[in-house]
């Protein structure tokens, strides 16, 4: 496990490292084995992510090897995040470390459930996320900087093009993705809201 900074309000960019993760079609069952399933809370997922994947290679898998530790940003193909709609699947690649994901196409529940919890997932065409996953590949380390209003992607020497809807941008710029914190700033509206609604009154009053 990474980095352990959780992200709050609005999410503009993220940098860091990235961990190319090559195939299509790779499920939330990868992601996080059903048997994790049964955690009480989210915290040791992160040491779980992809966990048998991990355990068949036998540390030859992108999340072990030790020039991908601290990656920020996951390079994937097509259909992302497919098979089960389990949360549990973005928490664990958060608690991993990851703070965006950039791939070809996502399952919609997945894409939904990493936007609530901040992580941008941004497309790209075939080729784009070729040339991407290539350039991360052949140099590890490299920097890499996410632009979630431009939607783009660049490393300080080139730039390629990536695609984000309109609504999913609104909302990590504005910060409107986190629901908990829009709760806790409108908690006078709607304790007042409340107050009028009498089938609430009778039950506290009860």
């Amino acid at each position: 496990m990474t980095n352990t900074a959780f992200p709050l309000g609005p999410i503009s960019s993220v940098s860091g490292s990235t961990v190319v993760l090559p195939g299509d079609d790779i499920d939330t069952d990868r992601i996080i084995p059903a048997r994790f399933l049964k955690c009480v809370s989210f915290d040791g997922l992160g040491a779980q992510a992809f966990a048998d994947d991990r355990s068949e290679l036998k540390g030859d898998h992108p999340f072990d090897r030790p020039e991908h530790q601290g990656a920020s940003i996951l390079l994937a193909n097509r259909n992302f995040g497919c098979g089960s709609s389990r949360e549990h699947a973005p928490q664990a690649l958060m608690r991993w470390g990851i703070r965006a994901i950039v791939a070809e196409s996502y399952a919609e529940i997945f894409f939904g459930n990493c936007l609530a919890l901040g992580i941008p997932c941004l497309g790209a065409e075939h080729s784009v996320m070729l040339a991407i996953q290539a350039a991360a590949t052949a140099e590890p380390s490299r920097q890499f900087q996410l632009d979630v209003a431009a939607a783009s992607l660049s490393d300080g020497q080139q730039s390629w093009p990536l695609e984000l809807g309109s609504g999913p941008r609104q909302m990590l710029l504005s910060g409107q993705w986190n629901g908990t914190a829009q709760l806790i700033a409108n908690a006078s509206a709607l304790e007042a809201t409340a107050a009028r609604l009498p089938y609430l009154g009778s039950f506290a009053a009860s």
